[in-house]
């Protein structure tokens, strides 16, 4: 027989009402009692499921950002613009939005897994550029509607709001190739991450349509902020490694941290070295000359997260989706000077 309410009454010694205020999140019971019902329900195999999802068009909308890496995370702007989407989008429903962010490093896990058990979260955004699967599994296991995005966390199965990153790579090289007639070299981050490694399957493709292969592209690992591309770009430089005529590089940031090292040591943009980002971010603009890049809706990203999600509250999902949202290539100076350009 399955486990009931009652049972849950009988183990702890309160009454039924009790649990089931517990259980539906109403008031009338201290946080206290309402974690201990909930945990001594998983305990006995109670079936938490139709709690956890409720569909009365209360509670809150939870955007969670994971971050493990402070490399990653340290451009807050990028991030930023997914969370204004998603705020925007939910401002035009019942529910309520609340920001957390969890540090892998620092936070446990597991409490905050069971504080959201007792909270009034009815659905999750979780922004999970960094995010392991691990981490991953564990917000999965609250059995409520969960949106990850940025981060394709295959062979997971949830639902998810991703970036083409093989499609953006792929137009940015060819068009590098185009322009240069030259293969192109790669800038990679040493921080690893599901994106940047799309990023390069999408410059693979690339090269194979344009009779290339992989294994003649040089590539130089760098960090992926532009203090810290810059300065190991200059070791590079300083070491005398061999260099391409052009560069795709992961991440803006990378991007024009080596801009600034090759223009420190002489070279000139993109007379001698042509480079292309990745991100679109606002200093790419005012670079000289300014950064040509690819360009991420970020902000409509995360209107349709939060549409998703609360498809899914409401209406309940037979299976999960993932939603892969496009990218276009914004031209500028750093691969071909344009004539008006001083």
């Amino acid at each position: 027989m399955s486990v009931t309410a009652r049972d849950i009454a009988r183990e702890l010694g309160l009454s039924p009402a009790a649990v089931s205020m517990a259980l539906n999140n109403r008031p009338g019971v201290s946080a206290a009692t309402r974690k201990l019902v909930y945990d001594t329900a998983e305990k006995l195999g109670y079936d938490l499921s139709r709690h956890l999802t409720q569909t009365s068009g209360t509670g809150s909308i939870y955007f969670i950002c994971v971050q493990t890496s402070s490399a990653i995370f340290s451009y807050a702007p990028i991030f930023d613009e997914i969370l204004r989407g998603a705020v925007q989008e939910c401002q035009a429903t019942p529910y309520r939005m609340k920001v957390q962010q969890f540090y892998a490093q620092q936070d446990t896990l597991e409490q905050q897994i069971s504080d959201l058990r007792v909270s009034d979260c009815t659905g999750i955004i979780l922004l999970g550029t960094e995010m392991n699967q691990d981490v991953a599994l564990a917000f999965l296991s609250l059995r409520i509607p969960v949106i990850v995005v940025d981060s394709n966390v295959e062979p997971l199965d949830c639902s998810c709001v991703v970036i083409n990153n093989a499609q953006g790579a792929y137009l940015a090289t060819d068009y590098l190739i185009s322009r240069r007639l030259a293969q192109p070299g790669y800038l990679k981050s040493f921080v690893p991450l599901r994106n940047f490694d799309e990023r390069w399957e999408g410059f693979q493709k690339a090269l194979r349509a344009n009779g290339m292969h992989a294994a003649h592209s040089i590539v130089h690992t760098l960090a992926p902020t532009i203090e810290g591309a810059m300065t190991e770009m200059l070791e590079v430089l300083d070491r005398g490694d061999p260099l391409a005529n052009c560069y795709f590089a992961e991440n803006d940031l990378i991007a024009i941290g080596a801009m600034k090292a090759f223009k420190q040591r002489g070279y000139r943009i993109p007379e001698d070295i042509a480079i292309v980002g990745f991100d679109n971010i606002s200093e790419g603009q005012v670079m000289e000359p300014a950064l040509t890049t690819v360009n991420i809706p970020r902000t409509y990203m995360g209107r349709v997260a939060v549409r998703c999600l609360i498809n899914a509250i409401q209406d309940g999902v037979p299976h999960h989706i993932k939603v892969e949202v496009s990218t276009d290539l914004v031209i500028r100076s750093s691969v071909v000077r344009s004539s008006h350009t001083p």
